[in-house]
């Protein structure tokens, strides 16, 4: 059918739809959601005596575990039991891994920690407050080990090995070739080369981890309840590591999720450990993920290193690629990874016609939190390689980048389409696309904006972006990572099993039930119309269930909700399960009505004869036959009316023994084209113009579609411009709290302008592939190229932000004056993690000498150091304290050293120490000089701290001021020691200034 752009959606009462399927009609799960009545993880009742969980985490990046000191924790009353890797270890098994690689992970760590934030210890209570409280009790010491980030760094033999039995960070190398690289690379007439890397980020939603586990000792067999979203291959991968049989670790999913976009699959470790601490403490066990621990290491999308070639004709025609993509995937290789390197693999040619590839890939490990799948996994990564590619082979032959992309795209008469390195694209028009999106005035209103800006001095660009979206992961995809002597040995693996149940009840009513997680994509909604299409029902009318149980629902291990298989997999099992039920009820009806099965039709809620509508019978009626008058049923017919579809298409083959796989089953098309402007002055990107063209095939609620892409685009502006998550090189997790990991709020989310064309996919019986995926890998490319074009620059690093946009425009930033850097005392060189520095003047109103016997007087320095609750002297000014700080959301209590040194009686010295604590550690000196004034004492002081662990990713921003007023708060403290009368902020200040008014007034002060 031809592509008519849509402005928007006009909604239509169901009544006025002979269609259900296809019709924009409202959510059904809205109503429940907007009036605050879902039924989140945590809202759920939980069983009599649950207990409550706090993690504890490591501070550092790479260190091993000297000792776990619990002692003080279990004496506290409320504390059942502090769970540690040696308990872990004896009762369960490492997580399975695709690779044959000795990378043991256990849901606590086991001997040594390899990221900052991995779980050390669980601590068990009687609620969540005791639990947080006993945390800080426990006493873990390390042994500190180099740690390496820099995946480029990791690949090399001197680089600090993470686990000693792999011999190298490296752990896995894949080579690929595809047709004839080498002759079309020697009969090119230029290569094009350039290098990306993709960062890590992660898509936070707004929900965070949440588990209840029991334990029956009954049976030995386990239950949790988790807002887990699959795939549950990880399912046995779960039951393994607890030594148990999959029919004895029933896991629940909970009727909401505040979002998932993939991270909410790495939730479970922690349904493994909340499993043992429940067998541990022989009761039910909760725990709730706070936002921190969320940021710092529930997982993210890895980042990826690619060099990419082509071999391109004078024309711009691409005869061959050449890619090596280095991924990144943290301190461990948590199941199903490595999953964003091969998802893609069989569409790594993109869009475009390209008969020759070769691929190395290449899975390294590095000390950070273990990286997992987020929303669109694996394409972004691709995608910016390709399209950033295609824009500099334009660049390079002074092409307009759109003819570049005209010229390889794959010919709409090539459908379906084998590409080399084995995928079908089931369907697809991309030329008549592209010109759809281009046309009525787009791109020239587009160009005649960027012309004039850049007459007036302004940066302006023009982007675009073409990518494949796959449907419903073939399961064997992963196994391209073995060679295929080792897929031989180990079987071939293959296919994705999508299952969905219809019941019908004695009355009539129709219940669905399905093999998918609820995330908020309004499953519910298309599955009621589904159902009810076949039935000749009303959505209404279909009461939809999503709350999976593995003790009782029909799954398989490709059950979830995840790469876009809801479209093309569970909603067609759902049409066949209908069918199948409508069939048994047609031969029902038929036989009460005299007539054939083939006459019988469903609509308004009747089952009646085709050839003569009045012969009709209720709908209920029928389906009432099947439960109360099975002597009614036709002959051989088996008195119920449960059926369940199961969908498994054959096109999803095994790997071939030349490495070719079909990755997914159906593959849509995005086309994005966009116009930047950059500012000058505050080097911020604009998007101006925003325009995405979809074929994702037939739609199923054009409503429900166009809200999936509209949260598609936004991640894909966050990825492009906002959200990054960085680490120091020793591992320190710099972006923990919402001050430093910007998520854009709906004020810096453009408009778009969506459009969409429908090409049906010939493999699935509804004609519909998977959508919503799409923007997350389109819009960092099209972003990129946009701004690439403005600034007229190669190579662009992701996020685009201000900070980055004036390097490439200014250059680096210049030093500070050697001057003021002199007054900061240098750091300590052994803990380079977040640094901070300042410097300030206090004014005391008592003498230098007095301000020195404060100084030196260890009962004063008790009540002088903030939030110090404990102090003992260990040497002649040397001293260990016990103190409670709190930064922002990250309080707790540390152990803390205070020297004095370099001192120069009444005139100047130095201060030292450093803070230890389960939130993390900090270390720092300060130089103080006092000057005599008419009113006592003028103190001047400067300072340089370092920060790490889970302290140091709360925020550049709230560290610096946070810092600032803990330093200032000891001089106002010793102030107020030496003179009372100085009122501290907020502190008696009332009657300080009711004196000095009456002074002022001739009274009594």
């Amino acid at each position: 059918m031809p592509a008519t752009p849509r402005r928007g959606r006009s909604l239509v009462t169901v009544s006025s739809v002979s269609q259900l399927s296809g019709a924009p009609i409202l959510r059904k799960e809205d109503a429940a959601l907007l009036s605050g009545r879902g039924r989140y993880a945590d809202d759920l009742p939980v069983p009599a005596g649950t207990l409550h969980a706090h993690v504890i985490r490591s501070p550092h990046a790479h260190a091993d575990i000297a000792s776990i000191d619990a002692s003080r924790a279990l004496a506290q009353p409320g504390v059942w039991a502090v769970v540690t890797g040696a308990d872990v270890k004896a009762l369960s098994d490492p997580f399975l891994i695709a690779l044959k690689a000795p990378v043991h992970q256990w849901s606590l760590a086991v001997e040594r920690v390899r990221y900052v934030g991995e779980p050390v210890a669980l601590v068990v209570a009687d609620s969540r407050y005791v639990a947080e409280d006993a945390a800080e009790l426990v006493r873990i010491e390390y042994a500190e080990r180099p740690a390496v980030v820099d995946p480029l760094k990791a690949r090399k033999s001197t680089a600090p090995l993470l686990h000693a039995d792999t011999k190298s960070n490296e752990i896995s190398v894949r080579q690929f070739s595809y047709g004839d690289t080498g002759a079309a690379f020697a009969a090119a007439d230029a290569r094009v080369r350039m290098v990306t890397d993709y960062p890590r980020l992660s898509f936070t939603p707004m929900e965070c981890y949440v588990v209840v586990a029991q334990y029956k000792p009954t049976d030995g067999s386990y239950d949790v309840l988790a807002n887990f979203q699959g795939p549950f291959s990880t399912h046995p991968v779960m039951a393994k590591a607890l030594r148990v049989p999959g029919t004895k670790f029933r896991v629940r999913i909970p009727p909401d999720s505040g979002g998932s976009f993939g991270i909410k699959l790495s939730v479970f470790p922690y349904m493994v450990l909340a499993a043992i601490a429940a067998r541990i403490t022989g009761r039910p066990v909760k725990w709730v993920e706070d936002r921190i621990e969320h940021l710092v290491a529930a997982s993210t999308g890895p980042n990826r290193i690619t060099e990419i070639e082509a071999a391109i004709t004078r024309e711009g025609r691409i005869l061959a690629l050449k890619l090596d993509q280095l991924e990144d995937y943290g301190a461990y290789l948590r199941a199903p990874m490595p999953g964003p390197l091969y998802r893609m693999h069989g569409s790594v040619t993109g869009a475009y016609d390209i008969p020759n590839v070769d691929v190395t890939n290449r899975v390294v490990l590095t000390n950070k939190m273990p990286a997992s799948l987020i929303r669109g996994f694996g394409g972004p990564q691709l995608y910016l390689a390709i399209e950033r590619l295609v824009q500099r082979i334009a660049c390079e032959l002074k092409l307009d980048p759109l003819e570049i992309i005209r010229r390889n795209l794959i010919p709409t008469e090539k459908f379906p389409y084998r590409t080399a390195a084995g995928a079908l694209y089931d369907s697809g028009d991309y030329a008549r696309a592209i010109d759809t999106t281009v046309g009525d005035g787009r791109l020239a209103e587009l160009k005649r904006r960027r012309d004039e800006a850049r007459a007036a001095g302004r940066y302006y660009g023009i982007g675009f972006a073409c990518v494949v979206e796959p449907g419903m992961s073939n399961m064997g995809y992963l196994s391209t990572l073995l060679t295929a002597d080792a897929r031989e040995r180990a079987g071939p693996k293959n296919g994705a099993v999508s299952m969905a149940t219809v019941n019908i009840d004695p009355l009539g009513a129709v219940s669905v039930t399905a093999d998918v997680t609820v995330q908020g994509q309004g499953h519910e909604t298309v599955l009621s119309q589904i159902v009810a299409d076949e039935l000749g029902l009303l959505p209404d009318d279909i009461a939809v269930t999503l709350e999976i149980d593995t003790a009782k629902d029909p799954w398989s291990i490709a059950a979830g909700t995840y790469s876009c298989r809801f479209t093309p997999g569970t909603a067609v099992a759902a049409q066949m399960a209908a069918r199948q039920v409508r069939d048994k009820l047609a031969g029902i009806a038929a036989k009460q009505l005299n007539t054939l099965p083939d006459d019988i039709e469903f609509a308004g809620g009747a089952v009646r004869s085709r050839r003569n509508p009045d012969n009709a019978m209720p709908f209920g009626r029928v389906a009432g036959t099947a439960h109360w008058s099975p002597v009614m049923l036709p002959e051989g017919m088996a008195p119920s009316l449960r059926e369940t579809g199961v969908w498994s298409p054959q096109e999803l083959e095994p790997p071939t023994s030349d490495d070719r796989i079909n990755t997914s089953l159906t593959y849509g098309f995005v086309f994005d084209m966009c116009g930047v402007e950059i500012d000058p002055s505050t080097y911020q990107v604009r998007v101006d113009r925003y325009v995405s063209m979809h074929d994702a095939g037939r739609i199923l609620n054009p409503l429900i579609a166009d809200g999936q892409i509209y949260g598609a685009f936004a991640q894909g502006i966050a990825a492009a411009l906002y959200e990054e998550f960085v680490s120091d090189d020793n591992g320190n997790f710099l972006a923990g709290t919402f001050a430093d990991y910007l998520v854009p709020t709906v004020s810096e989310i453009p408009k778009v302008e969506l459009l969409h064309q429908e090409t049906p996919s010939p493999l699935t019986p509804l004609g519909a592939k998977g959508l919503a995926e799409g923007n997350c890998m389109s819009v960092p490319a099209c972003v990129a190229n946009a701004v690439a074009d403005a600034l007229d620059v190669k190579d662009i690093s992701l996020p685009i932000t201000p900070r980055r946009i004036h390097a490439l425009l200014e250059g680096a930033e210049r030093p500070p004056p050697a001057t003021a850097a002199a007054r900061a005392p240098e750091l300590a060189p052994a803990k380079d993690g977040r640094n901070l520095r300042g410097q300030g003047s206090f004014e005391i109103a008592a003498s230098p000498a007095e301000v020195w016997r404060a100084l030196l007087d260890p009962e004063r320095l008790k009540t002088t150091i903030p939030g110090c609750h404990e102090l003992q002297q260990t040497g002649a000014h040397d001293y260990r304290a016990q103190v409670s700080l709190g930064v922002g959301p990250v309080r707790g209590k540390f152990d803390a050293t205070v020297s004095l040194s370099d001192l120069v009686e009444e005139q100047s010295g130095r201060i030292g120490g450093g803070l230890t604590g389960p939130l993390g550690e900090a270390s720092g000196s300060g130089t103080l000089r006092l000057t005599p004034t008419e009113t006592g004492t003028r103190l001047d002081y400067d300072y340089a701290v370092t920060i790490g662990g889970k302290v140091a990713a709360v925020g550049g921003r709230m560290l610096d001021g946070a810092a600032a007023i803990i330093i200032r708060q000891f001089f106002e403290r010793l102030s107020r020691g030496l003179n009372p009368q100085v009122a501290a902020p907020g502190e008696a200040g009332p009657r300080v200034w009711l004196r000095a008014l009456r002074a002022k007034l001739g009274g009594r002060p």
